[in-house]
């Protein structure tokens, strides 16, 4: 008798079929460069807080186009089989883990293009690298479980920004307050909070996609 797919074994399954799929990574890297692009054509160098409001602009739409097909592109028969050799709870936390790595590098690259073609107008790097991986984090776990719920309407995209619109805001904010302490050089005593924050968050979002998905994959 076969033993059940590990939740690595899962995060497995998904990152080799977006190797074979290199066009989904190609074509967001292609959306990531012509984007900043095209703001350097318009602005230039923009100031730091336009920088930074530019940058998680750019990393939602991003994260849209990156993590809201995880479960929109799995048709009903495929659904099914992973029913039949997987338990929920191991099925959407692979899709988790997976969208969270891919957003930490997706965020890299992009704070990458970003300083390439926009400046680095950074006091600590590290800092913002850091609290773009957060981001990145939050964001991919955000879409995930939104993506989870709108794959089982019909009216799916349309679904999708209902939902993530009131989550995603507040959450925008944070991260773009958070982001602003790397362009000073001054340590700001906010700074924990908004990580622990942010964090709480993320883990809330965990617990609601655990509690909430198996009622989904029984339908």
């Amino acid at each position: 008798m076969k033993s059940k797919p590990t939740i690595l074994t899962l995060v497995k399954k998904d990152l080799l079929l977006e190797i074979r799929q290199q066009y989904t990574i190609y074509g967001i890297l292609l959306y990531i460069a012509s984007t900043t692009f095209v703001v350097y054509l318009i602005m230039g160098e923009p100031e730091d807080h336009v920088w930074n409001a530019l940058f998680w602009i750019i990393q939602l739409f991003v994260c849209v186009n990156a993590v809201a097909k995880s479960f929109l592109q799995e048709n009903r028969g495929r659904m099914l089989y992973f029913y039949s050799i997987a338990g929920p709870r191991d099925f959407v936390l692979s899709k988790l883990l997976f969208n969270m790595v891919l957003m930490m590098v997706m965020s890299l690259l992009g704070l990458a293009v970003f300083t390439v073609l926009l400046g680095n107008p950074l006091n600590n790097a590290l800092q913002f690298v850091g609290i773009a991986f957060l981001g990145g984090i939050s964001l991919g776990m955000v879409f995930t479980f939104l993506a989870a719920i709108a794959a089982k309407a019909q009216q799916q995209n349309a679904l999708m920004a209902i939902l993530g619109f009131p989550i995603i805001i507040p959450q925008l904010m944070l991260l773009m307050k958070l982001s602003q302490t790397a362009f000073s050089a001054v340590v700001q005593d906010s700074l924990l909070q908004i990580v622990l924050l942010l964090t709480g968050l993320d883990l809330m979002v965990a617990v609601l996609a655990v509690i909430l998905f198996p009622f989904l994959w029984k339908d």
